[in-house]
């Protein structure tokens, strides 16, 4: 919803022209702000934001705050500010919700007919194909060597997620980055909802807003992708949906959707249809939600041992981003976690308390339910190993010394210290160090003083 409230008013009143997508936000909504929308669906003028006001009680003033702020961001509200500030509802969005609750029930489209499509796959073997479309996908993004099978994922969609979870050093092998390996470890600790992270990036903290796929390079509106992403959660998991009733905009997504496990495709001898997947009809799944999350595979024992039960070589790559892979059977990954092993993940940006809580989220059921799931000396000693690199701090610096005066010594301070730029001075010997940054300006400054 951050994505949606990113687009222009012109984008967003395209989106709210379909009433699948009003609802889809209203969904999202705080629930004291899906109260705000129902209030005022058949209100055709502004509310001041007074009479809001007086329709909580005073301890509900910050949620109240919070509702109008979301309305406001995603544009449900304007707001207008002439004598007294008034809100009044999106009214795109008004007349399509009305539309949508009185019509309720129909689908986007309907499912075709038993009888002209072919046997379709179970609900089960659905599940497997997306799974296996992901680790496919995501394998072939850490370690195009060891992919199970020759892929041809688009070519753009690769390189947007190799923009932000990989990085590529000089004469080196491309290596993922922090936000890569909080993206996996994310993946791993809930596989039932990664539509959820389809579209998304990571910093340290947050999800950043970036699409699939660089929409701009392929002439495609983020609105249309943003709406057939939507669209496709209220659709059926294990229905096949004919694709001549998709726009031409939509089937030049939907190759790019089943590449990734959204949805598969199938050719019978007339027709061609899709069937959506769970990765697609659980886009406004929670990633808090605890049944969703995957049993783990991983034991980490006090000498710093590692056993992974599985058969992944997924999570085969995964582990030997911060720890030594010393043999692999057909369903045990054997490791260890050692102090070289895991300076190649710090230099990566990977951090200890990802490392960490990987190894917790990601515990074997039987040690699962310990306290700790993973050994105390364990956890201390990666975070002290990533302490000692942070001991010193390498900063580029020029050194100057020999000033003709202390007047223009300490000129020079007060200039380098008011452009933050100041890292040491020593005032008896007339000394001092500024940050590369300033140096040019520095220089110039002198040249100056010294006239």
């Amino acid at each position: 919803m951050d994505m949606v409230a990113s687009l222009t008013a012109r984008d967003l009143n395209k989106l709210y022209e379909n009433p699948f997508i009003c609802e889809a936000i209203l969904r999202s909504l705080p629930p004291l702000a899906k109260k705000y929308v129902f209030q005022m669906l058949y209100i055709d003028g502004a509310i001041p934001a007074k009479t809001m006001e007086e329709w909580v009680l005073p301890d509900g003033f910050t949620k109240h705050k919070v509702a109008i702020d979301r309305l406001v961001q995603l544009r449900l509200f304007s707001e207008e500010k002439k004598k007294e500030t008034t809100y009044r509802l999106n009214s795109t969005f008004q007349s399509n919700l009305q539309k949508h609750l009185i019509n309720g029930g129909a689908l986007p489209r309907e499912p075709m007919p038993s009888g002209i499509t072919a046997r379709l796959p179970t609900l089960e073997d659905l599940e497997a194909y997306a799974i296996g479309q992901w680790e496919c996908f995501l394998l072939q993004l850490i370690s195009s060597a060891q992919a199970e099978r020759p892929t041809n994922f688009s070519s753009s969609m690769m390189k947007v997620f190799q923009r932000g979870l990989l990085i590529q050093r000089d004469k080196e092998a491309p290596r993922l980055t922090e936000s890569g390996f909080q993206f996996l470890r994310i993946y791993l600790q809930f596989p039932g909802v990664a539509s959820d992270i389809l579209f998304s990036g990571f910093s340290a903290s947050k999800f950043l807003r970036v699409p699939v796929f660089d929409s701009l390079e392929r002439g495609i509106n983020q609105a249309d992708l943003i709406s057939f992403l939507l669209e496709l959660s209220f659709h059926v998991a294990g229905e096949a949906y004919n694709l001549n009733t998709l726009s031409e905009i939509q089937r030049s997504m939907i190759k790019d959707f089943a590449d990734l496990g959204l949805v598969k495709l199938q050719q019978g001898r007339k027709e061609s249809w899709f069937i959506p997947t769970k990765l697609a009809t659980n886009l406004s799944m929670s990633l808090t939600d605890s049944s969703a999350r995957k049993e783990g595979f991983v034991v980490v024992e006090t000498n710093f041992r590692m056993y992974a039960y599985s058969t992944s070589k997924l999570h085969c790559e995964i582990l030997r981003l911060f720890s030594k892979i010393e043999y692999q059977l057909p369903n045990l990954i054997v490791g260890a976690i050692t102090k070289e092993s895991l300076y190649n993940a710090f230099e990566n940006g990977i951090t200890a308390e990802q490392i960490i809580s990987f190894l917790q989220q990601n515990a074997h059921p039987r040690v699962a339910d310990r306290i700790p799931s993973v050994p105390e000396n364990v956890c201390d000693q990666i975070r002290l190993w990533e302490s000692d690199l942070n001991r010193v701090e390498m900063t580029p610096a020029h050194y100057y010394e020999e000033f003709p005066s202390r007047d223009v010594f300490e000129a020079a301070c007060d200039y380098a210290r008011d452009r933050s730029g100041l890292l040491w001075e020593d005032s008896k010997k007339m000394r001092l160090v500024v940050n590369a940054e300033i140096h040019m300006h520095m220089r110039e400054f002198l040249r100056g003083q010294n006239k």
